[in-house]
């Protein structure tokens, strides 16, 4: 029997596995493909370009174009009136855009407005609902709204955030108020979480629990956009960081690049007050202030090779400081502003 010398092609699907196989005959060559060697790259959380809302010539936001990742932790930085909240209620359709478009996880967020909506919890920066609700019949409401939310994932979120739910929310304190927003946005376990200044009157242990909730929804896959003038908190949880001013998109970068380009601050206490003046000499070294044997300055670059000339020297203290948000987030305005 003869067998065909062209292309030979037999292709089975299994159901059971989801799998798809493909055997080729080509000139004695074979090829086993399968689902996970032609699945399709997984699509942004969050897709905006070049969007802009503007209020008059000033004030709005202006040609932002910007990618979120699923499983991302994103922290979206700037003052107050930068355009944070103007572009956080354009993502949510709740202002409409001038121009551009937005996508989350592939969706049109105004064509596609009721799906987008069961994909996101939100919280905004001045939280309002009816104050003569106590916490507990105001998340009771959410979660008739939300459908299908298990009772036990409230109850676990109102014990680790310690919110009292039996007092109406108005009488709450702005901290407790912001903790009965915080459950509201997370209790269906959204694939999107935006939150815009998320933190603000929260005490510091309440802040850290905050945290580790968000680095459990990073695990699982879940990505939040959140939205912060104080940077301290972005730095402890933000994968990437984006800086906003102006209604303009400063920056978009990863922590670690942008805290390795941020100036170190360096405390020595040395033996040999005289090598003070060898320091100004280094590359990198700025702010340079020698009080009663301390020495005190800033040095961008490579840390090992300060380490290396420190290493000459008799030294009885040491204290190397990692750059924060607050000298990176003040480096790039300084910087915009000499280009004006």
């Amino acid at each position: 029997m003869y067998f065909l010398h062209y292309i030979f092609s037999i292709v089975a699907v299994s159901t059971l596995v989801n799998r798809v196989l493909i055997l080729t005959d080509y000139k004695k060559r074979y090829t086993l493909l399968t689902m996970s060697t032609i699945r399709k790259k997984p699509v942004p959380a969050l897709k905006i370009s070049h969007l802009t809302k503007l209020y008059d010539e000033k004030h709005g936001i202006k040609d932002i174009d910007l990618t979120v990742n699923q499983g991302e932790i994103f922290g979206f930085l700037g003052p107050n009136g930068a355009g944070k909240s103007t572009t956080i209620n354009t993502i949510l359709d709740l202002l409409r855009p001038d121009s551009g478009s937005i996508e989350l996880l592939g969706l049109d967020h105004q064509k596609d407005a009721k799906k987008v909506h069961k994909y996101i919890g939100y919280l905004s920066g001045d939280m309002e609902t009816d104050p003569t609700l106590t916490g507990a019949q105001y998340l009771s409401f959410v979660s008739h709204l939300h459908k299908n939310v298990d009772k036990k994932t409230i109850t676990s979120l109102v014990k680790r955030l310690k919110a009292d739910t039996s007092v109406k929310i108005k009488n709450l304190s702005r901290g407790n108020k912001q903790k009965i927003g915080l459950i509201a946005a997370l209790m269906h376990d959204p694939d999107i979480l935006i939150l815009d200044e998320p933190t603000s009157g929260l005490d510091p242990l309440i802040q850290t629990e905050f945290n580790t909730i968000l680095s459990e929804r990073k695990s699982n896959g879940k990505t939040t956009f959140m939205s912060s003038h104080i940077l301290s908190e972005i730095q402890e949880t933000c994968d990437r960081i984006g800086f906003i001013r102006d209604g303009k998109l400063v920056h978009v970068g990863s922590l670690q690049t942008l805290l390795k380009n941020t100036p170190r601050k360096i405390e020595a206490r040395l033996k040999n007050s005289r090598f003070a003046k060898q320091l100004t000499q280094l590359n990198g070294v700025a702010n340079l202030q020698q009080i009663d044997g301390m020495v005190t300055f800033t040095f961008s670059g490579d840390i090992n090779r300060l380490i290396h000339v420190f290493a000459s020297q008799t030294i009885d203290s040491l204290t190397i400081s990692e750059p924060d948000l607050e000298e990176l987030f003040m480096g790039y305005y300084r910087e915009e502003n000499q280009r004006v």
